[in-house]
Order: C-alpha cells, then sequence, then structure tokens
C-alpha cells in the first residue's frame, strides 16, 4: 500500500477585494481555488493541468503556506499545516520546495547566482564552509550551468538560465516533496520537448512533486488531473484520460 507524502482536502483560497475609498475596506472575495483535493505517494508524481488563471499556482503557493488558505487540509507527511505558526512552518519547508514560474520576480537581482543557491542551505543551518561551495558548483553542474556561472548577477542570464538557477536552488537542500511551477516556461519550446534536457530533467527526477502546466502533454506524471479550481479530471501522464 502506498504512502502518502501529501495529501490535500477541500482546498478553498480566497483572496480580498479592496473598495476604493479612505479606508479601503474589503468589499468582496474573489475565489481562486475550491475544493481541492489531490494526494501525492511518496515516489509519485502529479501533474496539475488547466488553463491559464484557474488556480493552479495559487494551489501550489497554498500547500506551502505561502498563501494561507481560507479553508481545509493541506497534510504533509503526516502533518496539518494550516495550522503550524510560522517558525515550526519554516522549519518544514526545507523538505518542500517549490520552482516559481516567473525566473525574473523569483531571484534576487542584488545577489551572485552562487549566494542564490546558498541561501536556503544557510537559512536552514545546513551550510558547511568547506564542503558548501562545492555542493553550489555541483548544483549548477547538474541544471546544466558551468560553475564559473556562479559569479554572475541574474541579469546577465537568459530567462532559461534564471530557471535553471531556480531549480539548482530548490534542490539545494533534498526536499522530500519538490513542487514545479509551469518549470519550463521560460525556455525554448524546442528545448521544453527535449526529455534530457538539463532544466527540465533534474527537476523532474528529484523526487516526489507536483507539477503543474498549462494544457499539454506532461511527461514523468504517474497522475494527471486537469480543470479548474476543484480539478475534475484524472487520467495518466502518458496524456490518456
Amino acid at each position: 500500500m502506498s504512502e502518502k507524502l501529501l495529501e490535500v482536502n477541500d482546498l478553498v483560497m480566497n483572496f480580498p477585494v479592496r473598495g476604493t475609498g479612505l479606508m479601503r475596506r474589503v468589499v468582496t472575495h474573489v475565489q481562486a481555488v475550491s475544493g481541492v483535493s489531490l494526494h501525492v505517494d511518496k515516489g509519485e508524481t502529479l501533474g496539475v493541468v488547466g488553463e491559464s488563471g484557474c488556480g493552479k499556482s495559487t494551489t501550489g503557493r497554498a500547500i506551502l503556506q505561502l498563501h494561507k488558505p481560507t479553508s481545509g487540509s493541506v497534510k504533509f507527511d503526516g502533518q496539518e499545516l494550516t495550522s503550524l505558526p510560522n517558525k515550526e512552518m519554516q522549519a518544514v519547508r526545507q523538505n518542500m520546495q517549490i520552482v516559481f514560474q516567473d525566473p525574473y520576480a523569483s531571484l534576487n537581482p542584488k545577489m551572485p547566482v552562487n549566494d542564490i543557491i546558498a541561501e536556503p542551505l544557510k537559512v536552514h543551518g545546513r551550510w558547511d564552509g568547506k564542503a558548501g561551495p562545492k555542493r553550489v558548483a555541483e548544483l549548477l553542474s547538474l541544471v546544466g550551468l558551468s560553475p564559473e556561472h556562479g559569479n554572475r548577477y541574474p541579469h546577465e542570464f537568459s530567462g532559461g538560465q534564471r530557471q535553471r538557477v531556480g531549480i539548482a536552488r530548490a534542490l539545494a537542500l533534498e526536499p522530500k516533496l519538490l513542487i514545479l511551477d509551469e518549470p519550463v516556461s521560460a525556455l525554448d519550446v524546442s528545448v521544453q520537448g527535449r526529455r534530457g534536457e538539463p532544466a527540465g530533467g533534474p527537476a523532474g527526477r528529484a523526487g516526489p512533486g507536483v507539477r503543474v502546466h498549462r494544457p499539454r502533454p506532461v511527461g514523468g506524471a504517474a497522475h494527471l488531473r486537469q480543470g479548474g479550481g476543484d480539478v475534475p479530471r484524472e487520467g495518466r501522464g502518458d496524456g490518456s484520460a
């Protein structure tokens, strides 16, 4: 029997809409995610597919508690996350990492790439002054970049190269769960389809995870769930229903 690594039940995410007056009171809410339920077993990859704006990215962020869900349950390794204080949630996040969709906004423009990749290790107290630089160089090589790239800043890279840096950063802590938000969206279309492409390959082989995509074939996913906020359809990762 498979053991669940991630279990999400009836996830709802509402965002407030504020008026234009001086007090900017909340006048209504927009529901971005409506009753999503899904699970990821240990060793499994789940693909979530849907049109732009249907709540895929919001679901991923809510799983990580980057957006606090309006209601619902998110359990990781049997632990309920929605009620955890921020300090305890930070400790959990070293086992849950995300590759953001936008490589331009997700990297600090004032930090060289070596520091960007090393930052998670330092934040979580896992940085080794001797072995750390070697680990960063290994991660750069893993995603198809040269260790010499580590001294450059994000603005010196193309969009696809920045996405590779984001993947390397997410892999630094060797997380149990990796959430990939359109991980190849910044890459050239001809590159996106290559199964052996370094920028997609290491992330896809990192272990259990959730991959969110616009509608198109999602290779490597054990299961696909497709639709809007309630993710109503399920099929296999080969594109069949």
